[in-house]
């Protein structure tokens, strides 16, 4: 798919005004006024995105039929692999970039404030589960960590230095100090957080490890141990269900989370439980007929290719179609990760399902 990228000769400093005054709304959206804003942000970007524009122009869409959400046409995730996507005129200062694997070429989100991304991060986290201070936060990330332009291990970063804990901290695969800091901040007041890449979680598992030490405190409620991302490569790809399972049986966890998050999008979504997601307030799930792009599915349960409007997306694009598969529950707001089509690269956020 090859874009003609047509100049924008607005203002800058006008655009770059509004960008501000949309960030404000999107830090402090609800669910009542979550549709206004995304319209408002389709225009916005419709108009100072010249990736999205370009695409907007190809499928002969007329920005002004756009009413509701249902209408706006999502941007196909793989043009982050081959288009800076930007909205306005600011400075890009890095770029978060996705793992992948070998031979693969990876997604990139240019970053002009991450002060931003932070803040709508940690709104997020405090939302669903409570202050940061709350919190000794682990975060064993092997794969993340070795590259610097991972936007997990930049959130996971920002929410350690927020716990203002001695015992936060990464861990690559050194499990007897990890255990070591878990009893340390055990015998304080505060929970637990483990966040963890699902291969790392696994290998830490068949490395043998007594996770009885904790068992006191996983009855108590005192700890979260939350997985993310696949594989990546270096074990079998497995459903989340196994993986949970598997986690539970040998962790002696009562339940596992899961986050959903990937490089393109700067909100998050979290599953308590039983894989069933929570978005954050700046983030949307809808679907779309695995066999029709332009085709909604509305029916909870139903499978369909999921499609994000993230609203934190201001500087890039806020409607994203992913290559992953979902469903959504009774509310349509809550949904589960299905898996991924079966054409697509995989990816460090989903988990290999067969789809009902």
């Amino acid at each position: 798919m090859k874009f003609e990228i047509k100049g924008m000769q607005e203002n800058p400093e006008a655009v770059e005004l509004q960008i501000e005054i949309l960030k404000r709304k999107v830090l402090q959206v609800n669910s009542a006024g979550f549709e206004d804003l995304a319209i408002e942000i389709f225009n916005f970007q419709a108009l100072h995105n010249p990736i999205y524009q370009s695409f907007l122009r190809m499928l002969d869409c007329s920005v002004d039929s756009i009413q509701t959400i249902d209408q706006i046409p999502f941007l196909p995730i793989e043009l982050f692999k081959t288009y800076q996507v930007q909205t306005g005129f600011s400075r890009v200062l890095f770029d978060f970039e996705s793992s992948g694997t070998t031979g693969q070429v990876p997604s990139k989100h240019a970053v002009c404030d991450p002060e931003f991304y932070k803040k709508n991060s940690l709104n997020a986290f405090n939302r669903l589960f409570g202050s940061a201070t709350d919190y000794h936060i682990f975060a064993l990330l092997p794969s993340y960590l070795e590259r610097n332009t991972s936007s997990l291990v930049f959130m996971m970063d920002h929410f350690i230095q927020e716990s203002k804990s001695e015992f936060s901290g990464f861990f690559l695969n050194q499990y007897a100090e990890l255990v070591a800091q878990i009893k340390e901040a055990l015998k304080t007041n505060r929970k637990i957080w483990l966040m963890g890449v699902t291969f790392g979680l696994l290998d830490w598992i068949d490395s043998g490890q007594d996770f009885s030490f904790w068992n006191e405190a996983i009855k108590e409620g005192r700890i979260i141990v939350m997985e993310t991302g696949g594989m990546k490569g270096r074990r079998e790809e497995w459903i989340r269900d196994r993986i949970h399972t598997y986690m539970m049986e040998h962790m002696g966890c009562k339940q596992v989370a899961s986050e959903y998050g990937m490089t393109e999008l700067f909100s998050q979504a979290y599953s308590f439980s039983d894989g069933i997601f929570v978005p954050a307030k700046t983030m949307r799930v809808l679907l779309r007929e695995v066999n029709d792009p332009f085709s909604l599915v509305k029916t909870p349960g139903k499978v369909g290719g999921i499609k994000v409007i993230d609203l934190a997306n201001i500087e890039s694009c806020s409607f994203v179609e992913t290559k992953d598969l979902g469903s959504l529950e009774e509310d349509g707001i809550r949904f589960k990760v299905l898996g991924r089509f079966d054409n697509s690269e995989m990816r460090g956020c989903s988990m290999m399902v067969s789809a009902p």
